[in-house]
């Protein structure tokens, strides 16, 4: 399944059907009077998210959705059926954004919300409706109301636990690979991973999931490389653990980058708590090893955990150190969370 996570739709609601204008004619009846019926409610379109889906594919081959209109009204107080409802169904953690692609219109980050984006018009009154003491005969009739035409942008935003963030190569895949079911591509060779991917992750009973994007390169913020297009999938994220690759002769240089990147993409997003790890230490002697940390400790200013994704190394150490960070931004949210009876 190829992966979308921004899409553009045209949605129109329904119109109401007209209101009717008919007189009731009946033998016997002396006075029959009016007896046109209203007109039925046009269709509205709602966007309900879904679990199951992780992609916004769907809507890369539709991007037109219309809802049904009103039927008229009818003679002897028949009132027009209503029209269908359209649903588009998304993905968990799908924003909604106007046409002018800022103003974010919501937020569906609960499987089962629903929100409303095109109301449809209002069928309209019957001749009955107008009937009155001095008006026995009203030959008038309302016609529907227009439905609701927009453009819509959707931008998917993966609900994760923990982002992964490094370089290209930095071992990111590889640790999913590790800690996960996920199957990510893994490959000697830069921008193996074109995709966001996820894994459910598994440390002392709990449960977590993890992101994996495609590497940044410094640049990225000015569409060098992938780009930055992907970092959103990670902007939900309580804590980012940040990979450098202990190989590289440039690991201080390669954790600046990253920060630099994260900065000029979204100041939030840099203040988000953070670990930062030294991958690859299955390939470094003791020396090298302890002058990289050093080295790093210095540059990052905090503590620098040491890991393998190959040999596993480390590996518990930092997943307990996520999910304590994890953990403690799950319990801030349950403390500002408001009662509801």
């Amino acid at each position: 399944m190829k992966f979308l996570d921004l899409a553009k739709v045209y949605i129109r609601s329904g119109a109401g059907g007209g209101g009717s204008v008919s007189f009731r004619r009946e033998k016997f009846i002396e006075f029959g009077g009016p007896d046109g019926g209203d007109g039925g409610k046009g269709g509205s379109v709602w966007a309900e998210a879904v679990e199951g889906l992780n992609t916004l594919i769907d809507f890369r081959y539709q991007q037109h959705f219309f809802a049904q209109n009103g039927q008229h009204g009818m003679g002897s107080q028949r009132t027009g059926r209503d029209g269908d409802d359209i649903v588009l169904k998304v993905p968990v953690g799908t924003e909604i954004i106007d046409e002018d692609e800022e103003t974010v219109l919501a937020d569906l980050t609960e499987p089962g919300s629903r929100v409303l984006l095109a109301k449809g018009g209002n069928g309209g009154w019957g001749n009955l409706r107008f009937k009155s003491s001095t008006n026995r005969a009203p030959s008038r009739a309302n016609p529907g109301q227009e439905g609701v035409e927009r453009t819509l942008w959707l931008r998917l935003k993966l609900i994760a636990d923990a982002g992964l963030l490094g370089l290209p190569n930095a071992g990111k895949s590889t640790f999913l690979a590790a800690v996960s079911n996920a199957r990510p591509k893994i490959a000697d060779y830069p921008f193996t991973t074109l995709v966001p991917n996820l894994g459910v992750v598994g440390i002392d009973g709990k449960e977590f999931v993890i992101a994996d994007i495609p590497g940044l390169i410094e640049g990225a913020s000015e569409g060098r490389g992938l780009g930055d297009q992907f970092l959103g999938h990670v902007e939900r994220c309580s804590v980012l653990l940040h990979l450098v690759d202990g190989t590289s002769s440039t690991l201080t240089k390669d954790y600046r980058t990253i920060i630099g990147e994260l900065e000029a993409y979204s100041p939030e997003l840099a203040e988000k708590p953070r670990v930062t790890v030294l991958n690859k230490i299955d390939a470094l002697d003791p020396k090298t090893l302890s002058n990289r940390k050093r080295a790093l400790e210095k540059a990052s200013g905090g503590p620098v955990l040491l890991m393998s994704g190959v040999s596993r190394q480390g590996v518990n150490e930092v997943l307990r150190k996520l999910w304590a960070e994890i953990s403690g931004d799950r319990a801030g949210e349950e403390e500002v969370t408001p009662w509801r009876p």
